[in-house]
Parts: C-alpha cells; sequence; structure tokens
C-alpha cells in the first residue's frame, strides 16, 4: 500500500505540473492585455509599460512560467492585479465558503442518494421503486441553475422562509445545497440501486439470510459494503462536479466562494487569479481521488490481495 500511496503522490505531482502548464498557455494565448484592461484602455502608453514592469509582464514568458512554478510550490500565486490583494489570501476565504458548501452538498446527496436507491432496490419493481426512479430520472434532467432560480421564487419570494442571495447565517446554505443536491443524489440513487440490486443477487447474500441474519445485517453489512465500490469511485467525481457546478449557484446566490472568484478573474483577466484558482482546484480533486482510491483497500480486501499478487 505504500509503494502504491507513492506512485500516486507522484502522479499527483506530473498532474499539477501539467495543469499550471497548460493553465499558463492557455492564459497568455488569450488576446487582450490585462494592464490596459486595468485601466480601461484611459492610460497613457508610458503608464501601461511602467505597470506592465512593475507587474512582471515584460519578462520573456519562460521566466514568468518557472517564476510561477517556484511560488505555487511555497503557496505564493502573486496579487491580483484589480484588488491588489494576495491571490492565496483571496483563495482561503473563498474556499473556505466553497468548502462548507461543497461539504452539506456531498452530504446531502450521499445521505439520500444511498438512502433512496438502497429502497428502489428493497422494492424492485413496485410503487416505491417507481416513484424514486421517476424523481431521479427528472432530478437528472433539471439543470442546477433552473433548479435554483426555482427555489430562490419558492422559498424566498414567495414564502419568505429562506435567504436568496449572499450568506447571511447558516440557513443561507440551504437553497445553494439543494439546488445542487438533488442533481447528485438522484445520480447516486440510481447508481446505488443498480449495484444494490447486483449484490442482492449474490450468493453470499442467500447464506447470509439462511444463517437467520436480520434484514439490516444483510443489506447494509453484507449487500451495501459489496456494493459500494462504484458508488465510492463516483464521489471522487462528484468532489468534481461540485467545484465546478458551485461556479453557477455561486454566482446565482451571490456567494462569494471559489467560484465566483474563478468567475470575475476570468471577466477581468487577472491573470494570477485564474492561474491560482486553477491550480488549487487541480490539487484538492487530485488529492481527493487519491484518498478515494486509498479507500478501495478499506472497503474491499480483495483488492489489496490482488495489488499483492
Amino acid at each position: 500500500m505504500l509503494k502504491y500511496t507513492v506512485a500516486r503522490l507522484l502522479q499527483t505531482i506530473i498532474v499539477l505540473f501539467g495543469v499550471t502548464l497548460v493553465t499558463f498557455i492557455l492564459v497568455n494565448v488569450v488576446p487582450g492585455d490585462p494592464v490596459a484592461i486595468m485601466f480601461e484602455k484611459r492610460a497613457d502608453p508610458v503608464t501601461i509599460a511602467n505597470a506592465r514592469r512593475e507587474l512582471g509582464l515584460d519578462r520573456p514568458l519562460y521566466e514568468q512560467y518557472f517564476s510561477l512554478v517556484k511560488n505555487a510550490v511555497r503557496g505564493d500565486f502573486g496579487r491580483s492585479y484589480f484588488q491588489r490583494r494576495p491571490v492565496s489570501e483571496m483563495i482561503a476565504s473563498g474556499f473556505r465558503v466553497t468548502a462548507t458548501l461543497g461539504f452539506w452538498i456531498l452530504l446531502y446527496s450521499c445521505v439520500f442518494g444511498v438512502l433512496f436507491g438502497i429502497s428502489a432496490a428493497v422494492f424492485r419493481g413496485k410503487a416505491a421503486d417507481k416513484i424514486i426512479m421517476f424523481i431521479s430520472t427528472l432530478g437528472m434532467c433539471a439543470p442546477s441553475f433552473w433548479i435554483a432560480i426555482i427555489l430562490q421564487i419558492v422559498f424566498g419570494v414567495w414564502l419568505d422562509l429562506l435567504p436568496i442571495s449572499r450568506l447571511r447565517g447558516p440557513s443561507s446554505y440551504i437553497l445553494p445545497t439543494l439546488s445542487l443536491g438533488v442533481i447528485y443524489s438522484a445520480y447516486i440513487a440510481r447508481l446505488t440501486r443498480t449495484n444494490m440490486l447486483e449484490a442482492l443477487n449474490q450468493d453470499y447474500i442467500r447464506t447470509a439470510r439462511a444463517k437467520g441474519l436480520g434484514f439490516r445485517s444483510v443489506i447494509f453489512k453484507h449487500g451495501l459494503k459489496n456494493a459500494a465500490i462504484p458508488i465510492v469511485t463516483y464521489i471522487g467525481i462528484l468532489i468534481r462536479n461540485i467545484l465546478g457546478g458551485s461556479v453557477l449557484v455561486e454566482t446565482v446566490f451571490s456567494i462569494n466562494g471559489l467560484g465566483r472568484l474563478m468567475i470575475e478573474g476570468i471577466m477581468n483577466r487577472d491573470i494570477p487569479v485564474i492561474q491560482g484558482c486553477s491550480i488549487y482546484i487541480a490539487f484538492v480533486f487530485v488529492m481527493a481521488n487519491l484518498i478515494i482510491d486509498l479507500l478501495y483497500g478499506i472497503l474491499d480486501p480483495r483488492i489489496r490481495v490482488a495489488k499483492r499478487a
């Protein structure tokens, strides 16, 4: 397991290096001068040239790239061109909000998705199964921004129960969580149902029932545990989707998270913010994938045996 972990860490370093290279190339290929955008094209050429020299944009591209990599290793992504604040400080502030929102979305999606998926598998072909699958299909088809707007109208405008913009307390996370949680829990419900049906038809389940084990033990200890590998795999993908989906949701609900920070950086062509957010999101994603891969060996000992072989 240690050898496998070290190998995955090396892969993580290679992926992050590739992300920095691709991000740097794309940012510098896009036409437009960030300094001209900063001054709204009202400054004279001398002022623009001085600003470019101050920001280091007059240096060769390879020097700018190596400077980016060297500073990124220390967690320093420079200063924002527009807000004149350290990008690492802005990312930390935005990530706290996005991580809190992502935690509630992940918790909601996993709990309700797994419970509904198990219920649909246990009551296969019955009314409960059909209702759950119908609701799951609707949830998978609905765009997150559309769900967010509907929730704002119903619970924020008509019923006046929940805040519809900005963070004004714990209740402000409810509507954004539902906006993405409904979609992701629908995917998990269908995935759980499929794998639970396959697991419940195995010989070890019939043996467990023949031994007189209780319903909960058969379903959760034997059935769910053996059906959990694909679900855990999807959770790794779900973390990436949450980081991507938070861009829309944070914009709709005017939440100052990491997604909205990156959108503003792209709109203003704030190069340090774009590069810093891209590298940080890539780091979170590859680390989440690493943790998911290590969980495989805990959930299914056969994986550890196969690796030794």
